[in-house]
C-alpha cells in the first residue's frame, strides 16, 4: 500500500477491479483488455501481495512479453510497486552486451522472485541448461496476441513445457482470435474470463483523417506540424521501417526535435530515444508499430498515422498512445488511394465513421473516398498524378521500398533480438 501511495495510485481501473480478486483466489485467467487500461498493475499487485505475505525461495513468477521495451517497462513498474516489499525482479531480453547476458544468467541461477522476459532470449538461457523453473507458481503471458502475431507460438509452448504443471496461468491479450483460444485451451485450466472495452478507442480521442496521395503526404505532414508549439509530444506511426529515417530528416529540416524508433537500433540506442521522448527533449517520435503497444508514456498530444495499418486492431493500439489516464488527445490518419479498403475495415471495427478533413490549400485535390474497391499495386494513372498536384513532388517523396508484384502486407515489427 505504501508503494501504491508513493506512485499516486488511488482508484482501480475496470480491468484491475475485475482481475485482482480472480488472481488472489488462485484461478487461471483470460483477460481481454487493450493497452492503457492498467492491466500490468492488475496482475503485478496480487503477485507481489502473495510474495510479500508468504515469502518464496527461488523464482515465483515468470512474465513473458513480446518486446524488449515492454519487458523493461514491466520491470520498472515492478520496482515501483515492490519498493517496500523486498521482492526482486530481473528483465531478460536480447540485444545487450555480454555482461548483460551474464547478469541474466546469475539471476536465473539464483532465482529472482519475478522474471520478465522476451521468449527468444529466455529460450537461449533455457537451452544452456542452467535455468531451474521448478519453483514457478505463476505464469503470465502479456500481449499474447502480439506474441503470436510475431511467430512466438512454438517458443511459448517450449517455455511452458519447462514449468511445473501445478501453477497459476494468466493470459492477457488485447484481442481474442482463434489461435489465442487454441493456446489458452492447451496451457490454462478452467480459466475465468473477463473482457474490458475490446477494440474501441477511448472516447476522449478526437479522430480525423485526410485523403492524400502518397506524394502529398510529406507536404501535408509539414503543414499539420508547422508552427504547432502546443503539441509537446507527437508520435508519427509508419508501417515501414524504410520511411522512418526519411521522415526524421524531413522534419529536422523544419527545425523540429525529432527521433526515429525502429527495431534495427541497438538496445542502448532504443532506450536513449525513449528516454529523450519521455523527458520531452524530443518533441516528435517517428516510429514503427514497435511502440504501438505496451509503451506507457503519459500526455501524448497527437498521434499521426502516416500509413494506414493493415490490421484494424493496430489502429486502436496506435491511437491509444494518446488520451491516456483520462486525458484528451488527437489522432489523425493519412489515407492514400491504396489504403482506403483497409481504413474502411478500421471504421467497421470501431463502429464509427471518421471525419475526413479537406486538404489545406496549395496541396491540390486528394483522392475521392471510395473504399469499396481494393486497389492493387502502388501506381497512379497520369490523371491521378495531375489530380495529386504535380507541383508537390507527387510520387517522388515516398520513402518506402515497394515490391511491385507482391500482395503481401508489411512485415510485422517487434525487435530483432526479442
Amino acid at each position: 500500500m505504501d508503494g501504491l501511495s508513493s506512485m499516486g495510485f488511488e482508484t482501480c481501473t475496470p480491468v484491475q477491479e475485475a482481475a485482482i480478486p480472480v488472481i488472489l483466489k488462485g484461478s487461471d485467467l483470460i483477460a481481454c483488455a487493450q493497452t492503457g487500461t492498467g492491466k500490468t498493475a492488475a496482475y503485478l499487485l496480487p503477485v507481489l501481495n502473495h510474495i510479500s505475505a508468504n515469502g518464496h525461495d527461488g523464482m515465483h513468477t515468470l512474465i513473458i512479453a513480446p518486446t524488449r521495451e515492454l519487458v523493461l517497462q514491466i520491470d520498472q513498474q515492478i520496482e515501483g510497486f515492490s519498493y517496500f516489499t523486498g521482492a526482486s525482479s530481473l528483465a531478460v531480453y536480447g540485444g545487450g552486451i555480454g555482461a548483460t547476458f551474464d547478469q541474466q544468467k546469475q539471476a536465473l541461477v539464483r532465482g529472482a522472485d519475478i522474471i520478465v522476459a522476451t521468449p527468444g532470449r529466455l529460450l537461449s538461457h533455457i537451452n544452456l541448461g542452467y535455468a531451474d523453473f521448478g519453483t514457478i507458481r505463476t505464469l503470465i503471458l502479456d500481449e499474447a496476441d502480439r506474441m503470436l502475431d510475431m511467430g512466438f507460438f512454438d517458443d511459448i509452448m517450449r517455455i511452458v513445457s519447462q514449468l511445473p504443471v501445478e501453477r497459476q496461468t494468466l493470459l492477457f491479450s488485447a484481442t481474442m482470435p482463434p489461435k489465442i483460444r487454441q493456446m489458452a485451451k492447451m496451457i490454462l485450466r478452467e480459466p475465468e474470463q473477463i473482457n474490458i472495452a475490446i477494440s474501441k478507442p477511448a472516447e476522449n480521442i478526437v479522430q480525423a483523417a485526410y485523403l492524400a496521395y502518397e506524394g502529398q503526404k510529406v507536404p501535408l505532414l509539414k503543414e499539420l506540424l508547422k508552427g504547432k508549439t502546443e503539441y509537446r509530444s507527437v508520435i508519427i506511426f509508419t508501417s515501414r521501417k524504410a520511411n522512418v529515417n526519411g521522415l526524421v530528416r524531413e522534419l529536422r529540416r523544419l527545425g523540429f526535435k525529432v527521433d526515429g524508433m525502429l527495431s534495427d537500433l541497438e538496445q542502448n540506442e532504443r532506450e536513449e530515444v525513449m528516454l529523450r521522448f519521455r523527458n520531452r527533449q524530443t518533441q516528435i517520435l517517428v516510429a514503427t508499430d514497435i511502440v504501438s503497444r505496451g509503451i506507457d508514456i503519459d500526455a501524448i498530444d497527437l498521434v499521426i498515422n502516416y500509413d494506414v495499418p493493415r490490421d484494424p486492431e493496430d489502429y486502436v493500439h496506435r491511437i491509444g498512445r494518446t488520451a491516456r489516464a483520462q486525458m484528451s488527445g488527437i489522432a489523425l490518419t493519412l489515407i492514400s488511394d491504396q489504403d482506403q479498403y483497409d481504413f474502411k475495415k478500421i471504421e467497421d471495427l470501431i463502429e464509427k465513421e471518421i471525419h475526413k478533413i479537406p486538404l489545406p490549400e496549395g496541396l491540390g485535390e486528394g483522392p475521392a473516398y471510395n473504399p469499396g474497391t481494393r486497389r492493387r499495386g502502388g501506381f497512379r494513372t497520369p490523371a491521378e498524378r495531375r489530380e495529386g498536384g504535380s507541383g508537390q513532388g507527387a510520387g517522388r517523396r515516398d520513402f518506402r521500398h515497394r515490391d511491385r508484384g507482391s500482395r503481401k502486407g508489411p512485415r510485422k515489427e517487434g525487435g530483432q533480438g526479442a
